[in-house]
């Protein structure tokens, strides 16, 4: 029979040993932490992680080795690197940028950025044509794919078959049986999530298309990189004669939502629709996506030349960024045109996040006297990016930005921006930190007066549907939901 004092004497030292092993373990943590933590990431980005480490020591640890790096795997990295120069050794249309008005100083030098960043040359001799309204997006690019003869490529964060999309899908399939081959790439984690997941790889079987999943998390199958680094990039390709890109996602505009606060949830949208040597820069993005996915290179066609009013032919430049990439091209990009600007910044994204050196250009120009307006929702879809979000107002407002509220139950969901009457940015890319390093991206710089104008009149919309936000007005919210908009904040940088 065991001493009742002995056998609690041993379960004592065990729980001693415990403890001490636990300690140990979290000094460990917090020893180690300081040095892989902070390693080539925004000092930000590192006291967010550090923080969240030594709340939670053991937990927080975990989630950094599984959520830590940006990297995506060797092997892709080497594939974009390899792609890199397939483009520069195939570009075309640097001989039709426009030379016959006067070009600001300070653009040259941000083309050359995006060259030596992402690989696309600044090119001329494009048409493009805005579209704003989300049924007529998705019937002109059904009745592109209509009109192919040779090949159709899509590529969309989200996939979805639904009453909105099932033309755009039908479409698809009499392409197939005209011959023309259709590939299509989605991302998987995205469209994982979206109902009726399973019946749209169904509907792209039966098509007939190729198709593949963007950035797999199939780690049974060998398919696995940190799971929220994910491919963002929108658009479609037809003949390598029309490219589409933008905002949008390919299913119906409430994305399967139900009743959401004061209603049903709606986007709205903003696409382009170009055609001209562009359209072969937009394609190598689709190119270099394929190849990543399947190891096959696609053999670039030969852009049309575009016959169309001089007053209305543009310069743009495709700008891709992501985890794949050694720099943060869109931010680079976004910061250079901002501290370029001489009059205005115009600014529309749905997922407004900055980093601190985002902020530091917004809040410099505003304070410099530049006209700077912020177009944002009044309501958002993903609330923890929403209240992150809502902690940059007092700064903005405070250093004189003018921000306008989308009104709900809209989601202003168009990411675009505009430096003076010079030069515009249209594409997939939110201001916020998860795209400036975490998700694959495209952006256009543009450079034409008839799109500028097209812009100005899209941004008037947006006022006519808003209400602008005053610093009094926001001061006076309640003090719980500064507090939870703040703590929203801290978790947005723990990349």
């Amino acid at each position: 029979m065991v001493d009742e004092g002995t056998g609690s004497g041993a379960g004592a030292v065990i729980v001693a040993i415990v403890a001490g092993l636990l300690l140990l373990t979290i000094v460990t943590i917090a020893l180690v932490s300081l040095v892989i933590v902070p390693r080539n990431r925004r000092p930000q980005s590192a006291l967010a992680w550090l923080l969240l480490i030594y709340i939670l020591p053991i937990v927080g640890f975990l989630l950094f080795l599984t959520l830590g790096s940006r990297r995506l795997p060797k092997r892709r990295r080497e594939k974009q690197v390899e792609i890199n120069q397939y483009i520069l050794d195939t570009t075309v249309g640097m001989d039709q940028v426009s030379t016959n008005e006067p070009w600001p100083p300070w653009l040259m030098p941000i083309a050359q950025l995006n060259r030596n960043l992402g690989s696309m040359p600044l090119v001329g001799g494009n048409s493009a044509e805005l579209i704003a309204d989300y049924t007529e997006s998705l019937r002109s690019m059904t009745e592109e794919i209509d009109a192919a003869t040779r090949s159709v490529h899509v590529e969309f964060y989200i996939m979805s078959v639904d009453e909105e999309t099932e033309p755009f899908f039908a479409a698809l399939g009499r392409a197939v049986d005209r011959g023309v081959t259709v590939r299509v790439l989605f991302d998987h984690v995205a469209s994982l999530r979206v109902r009726g997941y399973r019946s749209m790889l169904r509907r792209l079987d039966a098509i007939g298309a190729l198709w593949h999943r963007m950035l797999p998390v199939r780690p049974w199958r060998g398919q696995y990189q940190r799971p929220d680094l994910r491919n963002h990039r929108k658009f479609l390709i037809v003949d390598g004669r029309v490219a589409f890109t933008g905002s949008q996602n390919l299913i119906e505009r409430t994305y399967h939502r139900g009743p959401h606060w004061s209603g049903r949830l709606e986007w709205k949208e903003l696409m382009v629709r170009f055609e001209g040597p562009i359209v072969a820069g937009v394609d190598a993005l689709f190119a270099t996506d394929w190849y990543s996915e399947t190891d096959e290179l696609l053999l670039r066609e030969t852009p049309a030349v575009v016959e169309a009013d001089p007053t209305r032919i543009l310069d743009a430049q495709v700008v891709p960024s992501g985890p794949a990439f050694e720099g943060e091209n869109n931010l680079r990009l976004f910061n250079s045109l901002l501290y370029a600007a001489q009059e205005q910044i115009q600014i529309c994204s749905p997922y407004f996040v900055p980093d601190e050196s985002m902020l530091y250009a917004i809040t410099t120009a505003a304070q410099s006297g530049l006209d700077v307006q912020l177009f944002v929702s009044e309501i958002g879809d993903q609330p923890l990016v929403f209240h992150a979000q809502r902690s940059y107002y007092e700064e903005l407002l405070r250093a004189g930005v003018r921000i306008w509220l989308y009104r709900a139950p809209t989601v202003l969901h168009a990411k675009h921006f505009t430096i003076d009457d010079q030069v515009a940015v249209i594409g997939s890319s939110n201001m916020d930190m998860r795209s400036f390093s975490l998700n694959l991206e495209v952006s256009v710089m543009v450079r034409g007066a008839s799109i500028i104008s097209e812009l100005r009149a899209i941004e008037q919309s947006y006022r006519d549907n808003s209400r602008e936000l005053t610093l009094d007005d926001w001061m006076r919210r309640p003090r719980h939901m500064r507090i939870f908009d703040d703590l929203a904040r801290v978790t947005a940088t723990v990349q």
